[in-house]
Parts: structure tokens; C-alpha cells; sequence
């Protein structure tokens, strides 16, 4: 008779975790990955987030910052400590506001640098007049022609910077810390949340997630499942192609995280880069909005 009881009770309970958690047959399929040239991308999934002979371009990463460190305008420079006495090029903005929400860190796209004026300059210079704290962070960088592929390996490297910039706010003692990241900002941030979880921030806003170049496909599938903090997926309404097909299975993944507070938006005009008149604006707007919505 106890034997039928505890019987019943495993096969009840096998059938209500069913119905809760998805069937793994439901997961997003993401295609395996084809060989690109010469290259066999399956390498980069079994060293994923991992370091390797690869380096990122340390030497291109001074020059861009020579260029841009004395045209900084809005905002204070500061230089965070990395290991090995290394130091980390960022721009610091105070918030327009008595009483500041929080803190917000700005991790630009692929080649780029913390002054962009595409997105990022908008987002640092945006967030300080909406009552945040900003913190735009140089991550690491490659040739100009360097691919998707190309960074992968390097992913790595931006794991520290990002744990700089969340240390800079603590010794502020600002604790309410959301990242924000664009592009291969945002393939960065997800190899983060891979690796050491999300648990040192309060939100995270990914811009135009899951853009790849030609013929390349993303490695591995973002930990969005696995988040247990507020996800905002912001993509343009004439974003790459990569980024809005991918759109339906971050959506999906987000839902399996079941954070009620996630949410998906499409700014209407913008492209990947927000040039067209009035949809960088809008992008802020919208962050800004989705943030106040978590108190």
C-alpha cells in the first residue's frame, strides 16, 4: 500500500514539473554551425568563454583612445584599475538630479569606443538628464576588419572591465546598477551572465542583440533563460536581419526566466546604428521608462 502511495505521489509530481518547465523539444533550435571558409566555428564553442592565444588589440585600443580622450566634453574621463597594473578607459557623468536613480554602465559595439556618437554618446549624455549616474566603459577591440567570429575569443577581456565598472559605482555607493550594452557590447555582457551569473546588477538592456556579419551565427545561445534580474531587449524596427529573426527565440527564452518585469520593445524607424532623426532620443526615452517601471 505505501509502496502505491508513494507510486502515485512521483508520477503526479513528474507530471505537474511537466506542465511547469517547457519540453527541451520546445528550446529555440539554433543552427549548428557551418564552416566558414577555411574556419571551423565549432572551435569557438568548445573554448567558449575561455582565454586562448587570442588578444584583443591593445595597441589599436590607445590609439582610439589618444584620439578621443581630450575631445570628451560631456563628462569626466577616468581610468579603472585592471589586473596586472593595467588600467581601463572610461567616461564618467554625474546625474542631473538631487536625489540620482541609480547608476548605468554603457558597453559600446564591436570597434568602437565610449564616445561613440552613434548610441552611446546619446545613452551616456541621455541617462545623465533622465537622473542616472553614467559610466560609458572602453571594451576590448580587434583589427577594423576583425568579424563576429573574430571577437568571440576574446570575449573573456571584457568580463574584468565589467566587474570595474560595477566596483566603480560600489565605492560610489550606488547600488541600483543596470548595464546596458550594444551590439558586440551585448555578446559581451551575455558571455558575462554565462560565466559569473547577474548577480552584481540590478537590470540589464541589451540593444540590437544577437547581430552577427554575413553568414555567421551566434556560438552559443544567451543565458536569458537563466537571468534572474529584469531583462530589456531593445532592437530597431530596421535593425540587421540576424537581430530581428533571432527576436522570437530571445523572447521565448525570456520567457522560461518567467521575470515578469522582462520585457521586448522595437523602437519604430531605427536601424541598428539609431541614425535616423529622433530614434536615439526615443531610445532613452524607453529605457528610462522601463527602469522607473521596476520600482
Amino acid at each position: 500500500m505505501l509502496n502505491k502511495v508513494i507510486i502515485t505521489f512521483v508520477l503526479s509530481t513528474s507530471l505537474s514539473v511537466s506542465a511547469f518547465f517547457p519540453s527541451l523539444d520546445d528550446f529555440p533550435k539554433f543552427p549548428e554551425l557551418p564552416r566558414f571558409g577555411e574556419f571551423n566555428p565549432v572551435l569557438l564553442q568548445k573554448f567558449y568563454n575561455q582565454f586562448t592565444d587570442a588578444k584583443p588589440d591593445f595597441e589599436r585600443e590607445d590609439r582610439m583612445i589618444g584620439e578621443i580622450e581630450d575631445a570628451v566634453m560631456d563628462g569626466d574621463v577616468e581610468y579603472l584599475p585592471l589586473a596586472d597594473n593595467k588600467e581601463m578607459f572610461s567616461i564618467y557623468m554625474e546625474a542631473e538630479s538631487n536625489e540620482p536613480k541609480g547608476g548605468v554602465i554603457i558597453m559600446h559595439s564591436r570597434g568602437y569606443h565610449a564616445n561613440w556618437d552613434s548610441v552611446i554618446k546619446p545613452i551616456r549624455v541621455g541617462m545623465v538628464a533622465k537622473g542616472w549616474h553614467s559610466l560609458s566603459v572602453q571594451m576590448p577591440v580587434l583589427d577594423k576588419k576583425a568579424t563576429y567570429y573574430d571577437y568571440v575569443p576574446i570575449f573573456p577581456y571584457a568580463h574584468e572591465r565589467i566587474e570595474a565598472a560595477i566596483d566603480f559605482y560600489k565605492k560610489l555607493g550606488v547600488d541600483n546598477i543596470v548595464l546596458i550594452a550594444h551590439g558586440c557590447g551585448a555578446h559581451m555582457a551575455m558571455s558575462y551572465f554565462d560565466k559569473v551569473g547577474d548577480d552584481k546588477i540590478n537590470a540589464f538592456v541589451g540593444i540590437g542583440m544577437g547581430a552577427t556579419d554575413y553568414k555567421q551565427k551566434v556560438v552559443k545561445r544567451m543565458p536569458l533563460d537563466s537571468m534572474l534580474k529584469p531583462v530589456l531587449d531593445i532592437y530597431g524596427e530596421k535593425d540587421f536581419p540576424g537581430v530581428r529573426r533571432s527576436a522570437k527565440d530571445r523572447q521565448w527564452l525570456m520567457n522560461v526566466a518567467n521575470n515578469k518585469k522582462s520585457k521586448q520593445k522595437i523602437i519604430n524607424k531605427a536601424d541598428h546604428y539609431y541614425k535616423e532623426n529622433g530614434t536615439a532620443d526615443a531610445l532613452v526615452t524607453t529605457i528610462d521608462t522601463w527602469l522607473r517601471s521596476l520600482d
